[in-house]
């Protein structure tokens, strides 16, 4: 596994008729938690919760007037029962179709998100010219400069490490990566030396499967095992601020270079360093 260490300075990461009232009054009070599972919520939560859209694309359309409850077009804070029926114009659902997602096999030295001291965030290397389309049997369509807008990193990976992300501009696949109930699987190969002399105990390969805490809080089971004598292979299904790297040096491992292999079922595969693909039509990550 080719990679490089670098010395990481801080962490990264309205076609409806609008005219006519609504039957439903819109109550804009804030959710109550803990509230009743038949409870009323937020329209734009709900949609949320079922895959409709993400929040922020949900407010969207029902200020466009593309939203519906039981017929009647929906107002911008209005809550919902879970017996009331939602529809979606189909024009949004158009708009929705044609929200890219890129896998993009991020280089040793790109910040995932934001730019931050002095380096590069790594959505800069989606362009025409870095377009992989070597994926798959028929080469995908070359996507144009206007399209490549709007990206968000859908996770981090840090600064010193290499590997799949994932930057999109549909807001359902970032809250399936990385909303709070995300349970979808990330494959890390992480090359590491023992500062405590010989090997690795065997307690301490357990304790990186279960039973670590990091800022006061237990981490969830992970998978983790040997792929050779300097390499392990971690299996997460969260993702805190430099997790693998703290949970390595709590049981006395250095990491040398890490690289992120799998996000759920798709796979970062021949992508080249640098380089990015479309998400497949016949691909996701649940």
């Amino acid at each position: 596994m080719p990679m490089s260490g670098v010395r990481r300075r801080r962490s990264t990461l309205a076609s409806t008729d609008t005219s006519a009232a609504p039957l439903i009054k819109p109550v804009v009070a804030p959710d109550e938690p803990g509230s009743a599972p038949d409870a009323p919520v937020r329209l734009s939560k709900r949609m949320s919760e079922e895959g409709l859209a993400s929040r922020r694309e949900a407010d969207e359309w029902i200020e466009r007037g593309w939203v519906k409850v039981d017929g009647v077009v929906a107002i911008l804070g209005q809550k919902v029962s879970p017996a009331q029926k939602i529809t979606i114009e189909k024009r949004a659902r158009a708009e929705q179709a044609r929200r890219l997602t890129v896998l993009l096999h991020k280089p040793v030295g790109y910040v995932s998100g934001q730019a931050e001291d002095g380096y590069q965030p790594a959505v800069v290397l989606v362009t025409p010219e870095s377009q992989w389309r070597g994926f798959g049997g028929a080469a995908p369509a070359k996507v144009q400069r206007r399209d490549l807008i709007g990206f968000a990193p859908a996770g981090r990976l840090d600064i010193d490490s290499t590997g799949l992300l994932i930057l999109t501009q549909d807001g359902r696949i970032a809250r399936q990566l990385i909303g709070e109930d995300s349970e979808v699987e990330k494959e890390y190969l992480v090359r590491v030396r023992y500062t405590r002399g010989g090997r690795l105990p065997e307690a301490g390969l357990k304790l990186l499967n279960h039973g670590l805490t990091l800022d006061g809080k237990l981490l969830k089971p992970a998978r983790v095992g040997w792929q050779n004598e300097d390499q392990l292979r971690f299996i997460l299904r969260e993702g805190r601020k430099r997790q693998i790297r703290r949970m390595c040096e709590a049981v006395g491992l250095e990491v040398v270079a890490l690289k992120r292999v799998r996000i759920g079922r798709v796979l970062l595969g021949e992508l080249p360093v640098g380089k990015w693909r479309l998400l497949g039509p016949d691909e996701s990550f649940a």
